[in-house]
């Protein structure tokens, strides 16, 4: 890697294993380095789940094995405002958010960014896997664009968290192991004897951690139980809120096997049941049998509260065009059908699996995201 010109760079560090090796990789690069640790929520953090305390501690013991100076910043009552009432509205409607998503946007990127130019940073750096490159582009100040790009190790690749930046932000922003395979990652922390290098990924919402997550919604949701019932309308069961429930879920929905009288054995009645359908007005949640169901099936979706990190959007009939309805899905060729700054309608020639309003769907182009919105309703 060429060191280039040599920065102030602020790093998040999380504690893990990723924004650990993007501070060495920066200070073998020449960067006058300076460590962060973001403290996002502590309404239970003595509980079992949240590993805030440990987090820091590891973030602590990497400074000090790296040579850097570290410094812990408490944005939980930023998180609380920007995030998770945006989260808990989102539920409360019946739509399931991806608050890591609203999280970099808000805070990584935003709060996080303002604290390290306060403290004379010229760059902010993180642990993601993506890329950022910059572009000649006379539309653009300074005659450059910026472009996010995936991360080079296809398993790991962020950059669906990441749509939401804006170009001001994306152009202070560097990822280095976005340019490494994760295998290598691991190979450079247990070289340099960083103390977390085996420390498992991290999963889960990033405030919940790995708590039972119905039991975490239940202490700030009201919730009404309904009938659950299934595409020809019988009532199969009862279910706990309507907000506890995802399209697509197939695990903890509460209902039992439903035979038909005198159906013949070895038919499809033993197909699982997933989640199709929440009707809010009702509240009633439909299900259904068999994975490939037509209710879980879509071509066209309506994305609006659009962003796009590549300063420009997508052009009506632009190809080739891919996105994403969900992390960790392939690219989904598609077409987009119409768009206005309002909204944008994206149509895809093989049907998309559970299309979940409240997730996101972001588009690329090959390997450059050029942003995305909020998907409001598939068909």
């Amino acid at each position: 890697m060429s060191s280039g010109t040599r920065h102030r760079v602020v790093v998040g560090l999380s504690g893990g294993v990723d924004s650990a090796v993007t501070a060495h990789l920066l200070k073998q690069q020449g960067h006058e380095v300076v460590g962060i640790f973001m403290k996002n929520w502590e309404d239970d953090d003595d509980s079992e789940f949240c590993s805030s305390r440990q987090d820091f501690l590891d973030a602590a013991s990497v400074a000090d094995v790296i040579g850097i100076e570290i410094e812990h910043v408490n944005f939980a009552a930023d998180y609380k405002d920007r995030v998770f009432a945006e989260f808990l509205r989102e539920y409360q409607a019946g739509r399931t958010p991806n608050p890591d998503v609203l999280c970099n946007a808000e805070i990584k990127f935003k709060a996080f960014l303002d604290h390290a130019m306060r403290l004379g940073a010229e760059k902010i750096a993180t642990g993601h896997y993506a890329r950022v490159r910059s572009v000649a582009d006379a539309r653009f100040d300074g005659g450059q664009r910026f472009e996010l790009l995936k991360g080079l190790d296809p398993l790991k690749d962020q950059s669906y968290f990441l749509h939401r930046l804006n170009q001001a932000q994306l152009s202070k922003t560097m990822f280095p192991v976005g340019e490494l395979p994760k295998t290598e990652v691991r190979r450079i922390a247990a070289e340099i004897q960083l103390p977390n290098a085996r420390k498992k990924d991290s999963t889960g919402i990033c405030f919940i951690g790995e708590r039972p997550f119905r039991e975490f919604l239940n202490r700030y949701l009201s919730n009404t139980p309904g009938p659950i019932k299934d595409d020809r309308g019988r009532t199969l069961g009862e279910h706990v809120g309507l907000s506890f429930y995802t399209l697509g879920q197939r695990k903890g929905i509460g209902i039992g096997g439903v035979k038909e009288k005198g159906a013949p054995r070895g038919g499809g009645e033993h197909e699982p049941w997933f989640v199709a359908r929440k009707d809010m007005a009702t509240n009633t949640l439909y299900v259904v049998q068999g994975h490939d169901h037509p209710w879980l099936l879509q071509h066209t979706l309506v994305a609006q509260d659009l962003s796009w990190v590549d300063g420009l959007g997508p052009q009506v009939g632009e190809h080739p065009m891919a996105a994403k309805t969900r992390y960790r899905q392939a690219d989904a060729g598609c077409n987009v059908t119409g768009a206005d700054p309002q909204q944008i309608t994206l149509c895809f020639p093989e049907a998309q699996w559970a299309v979940t309003p409240g997730q996101s769907a972001v588009l690329y182009q090959g390997d450059v995201c050029l942003g995305g919105g909020v998907i409001a309703s598939a068909a």
